[in-house]
């Protein structure tokens, strides 16, 4: 029986990836939350994991009382999250976080040894290097799951790395897709909400209407399936159909289809190499009938511009694409920036930070602090 453990169980992924197991002969040995503590009770009643961690210190004091008598240790704060993405008695970690608090327990799972399904992007967009570095001594591996890279994966089975061209991510262009730019001032939280395809967690969302997404996905390529940044594109495909594409150098080009659910690449990610039979929903072209393609619009989405030049200037340019991009999205979901200001401070902090060319993890940490507080010094000229 596989022993995994599943960071941000609470999250889109993680309730999706528990949806996933009940299915499958796994054990949880371990589930972890910042703050939502009713239903990290109730998922621990449920799954039976050996422990629990809580980043909230209060919240995980009423866990605590209320899973008196049953054997779920219970631990708390951010070194707890960090205890447990460490440990060495499970076969792999899910890593289900949001942002850039993501990093350190994937870091931590790898030096341990421990397979990792990724759907924290954030790591590898700020520890690429530190990551891969650590990979090679463990021999970890890392399975994607986000849709786009558990994609390109699925293409690469049973191919060479020396006869791919490119990669070719797809991206369905968010709700914005096509209002017009002068419109953009006018964008409220609410309104990059609504994504068309695709139910996930708020910060993800309203990074697939700034399309920062995409850039993000762009880097993590970049590590996962070691590709020079020049060879991996963008595609808009606003029907979320095909979810990714791989062009080999005889100019043959192979894509991964499915309809838009998180469920599948999780579970590819849970069981690789296997293709579990399920009962969930499945693609009907005929139904779909159409499926079209056009190239991203810079103008529209800068931030797609800014991820490409963090990974040209290479060093921590990325990690502060991510953390300014991260704390700017809070920002305006809090109401305090306008939508069109995120790709502004994402690039003043670009352009203003002591630039390194080879960080460590406490640089990292400490970049992030300063990123963190040059994004809420930013005054909006949009909210009064």
């Amino acid at each position: 029986m596989k022993k995994i453990s599943i960071l941000g169980s609470t999250g889109s992924i993680g309730v999706n990836a528990l949806n996933v197991v009940k299915n499958l002969d796994y054990d949880i040995v371990a589930l972890s939350a910042f703050s939502n503590v009713d239903l990290i009770i109730s998922q621990a009643k449920e799954f039976k994991p050996d422990v629990i961690s809580i980043v909230d210190k209060l919240a995980a004091k009423k866990a605590k009382e209320a899973l008196q008598g049953l054997p779920i240790e219970v631990l708390d704060g951010r070194q707890g999250l960090l205890e447990i993405a460490g440990r060495k008695n499970v076969d792999m970690v899910l890593n289900a976080l949001v942002g850039s608090s993501g990093m350190q327990p994937t870091l931590n799972a790898i030096k341990s040894g421990v397979d990792v399904a990724l759907s924290n992007k954030e790591s590898l967009v700020m520890a690429g290097q530190i990551i891969q570095n650590e990979r090679k001594k463990t021999k970890a591996n890392i399975y994607p799951v986000d849709s786009e890279h558990s994609a390109i994966w699925q293409c690469l089975v049973g191919e060479s790395m020396d006869e791919v061209n490119k990669i070719i991510l797809t991206g369905s262009g968010g709700p914005f897709r096509t209002r017009e730019v002068s419109k953009f001032k006018h964008i409220k939280p609410e309104d990059a909400l609504k994504h068309p395809n695709w139910e996930m967690g708020k910060k993800i969302t309203i990074d697939s209407a700034s399309m920062m997404n995409k850039g993000l996905e762009v880097i993590e390529a970049v590590w996962l399936f070691e590709m020079d940044y020049t060879n991996v594109d963008i595609i808009v495909h606003p029907q979320s159909i095909i979810h990714s594409m791989v062009e080999f150098k005889d100019t043959s080009v192979k894509a991964q289809l499915g309809l838009p659910d998180m469920k599948i690449p999780i579970q590819y990610a849970l069981t690789y190499p296997n293709h579990i039979a399920t009962n969930w929903e499945t693609l009907d072209l005929t139904k779909i009938q159409s499926l079209t393609f056009e190239p991203p619009d810079y103008n529209r989405f800068p931030c797609i511009r800014l991820a490409y030049d963090s990974l040209s200037r290479a060093g921590t340019a990325p990690a502060v694409l991510n953390v300014a991009n991260e704390q700017s999205v809070y920002r305006f979901l809090n109401g305090e920036i306008g939508f069109m200001e995120i790709p502004l401070i994402i690039e003043n902090a670009l352009s203003s930070h002591d630039w390194e060319k080879a960080p460590d993890i406490d640089c990292l940490i400490s970049l992030e602090k300063w990123t963190t507080e040059f994004v809420n010094s930013f005054s909006s000229n949009y909210i009064n």
